[in-house]
């Protein structure tokens, strides 16, 4: 993985499932090449190997908005993903949700997963002030309680999003270093659309990913 100290001609491929989660100054940066993948997993998964498998690319990094099960971490706080999870792929009988890996249907230690989870173990982490979480992705985002409890009992996550999964499997498998960058906008299951916080998020979300890429590929200085 690469270190805070290999970073001098480094290409980055940052992606984010839509264009207004990502801010256009990026766009400015010769190290750095946008992809907007679309919503969902299958959306995410296909752009972002077809990608890979034409540049290859130092390090990925996926930003968005997720939703919070908690109070940590708190609307607005933008947070670096360690490991994630599939959180609706399973069975359901009676109400109760059983993982593929639970009902036996697949290996939770078949690579990429280890015990269930994809992990991000990133040496960048490490120079990150970013609170490290753990994360699902699911295939829709509901203010079902039924569900919220159901992905909490299995999981024990501090978020959710749409997509994350989705990087941290393709990643794996290619061999790619990545990041999974997430600013909270919402509680998981709040009913009361107003009181998503998409512009604040989506305001710093993009401070923090400026931050961030400037510390990974710092611009260079003009010649005089």
């Amino acid at each position: 993985m690469l270190s805070i100290h290999e970073i001098c001609s480094m290409q980055i491929l940052l992606i984010s499932s839509t264009a207004m989660e990502i801010q256009p100054q990026f766009a400015n940066s010769a190290q750095v090449d946008i992809l907007v993948t679309g919503v969902g997993i299958p959306a995410t998964m296909y752009h972002l190997q077809k990608r890979l498998h034409q540049i290859d690319y130092d390090l990925v990094i996926q930003a968005g908005i997720a939703g919070s099960f908690g109070k940590e971490p708190a609307i607005g706080e933008t947070v670096l993903v360690q490991q994630d999870a599939f959180g609706d792929l399973g069975t359901e009988q009676e109400e109760e949700f059983c993982t593929v890996f639970d009902a036996r249907l697949a290996d939770k230690n078949e690579f990429p997963f280890q015990e269930g989870w994809l992990f991000n173990n990133n040496t960048l982490f490490d120079s990150s002030t970013l609170k490290k979480v753990k994360a699902v992705t699911v295939n829709k985002v509901s203010d079902d309680r039924l569900l919220k409890r159901q992905i909490e009992h299995c999981f024990h996550p501090h978020i959710e999003s749409m997509e994350g999964a989705a990087l941290h499997y393709v990643c794996l498998h290619e061999q790619v270093p990545f990041l999974q960058v997430r600013t909270i906008s919402n509680c998981v299951g709040e009913r009361d659309k107003k009181k998503w916080k998409l512009e604040e998020s989506i305001k710093n979300l993009n401070e923090e990913l400026t931050k961030l890429i400037q510390q990974i590929a710092p611009t260079p200085n003009p010649k005089p």
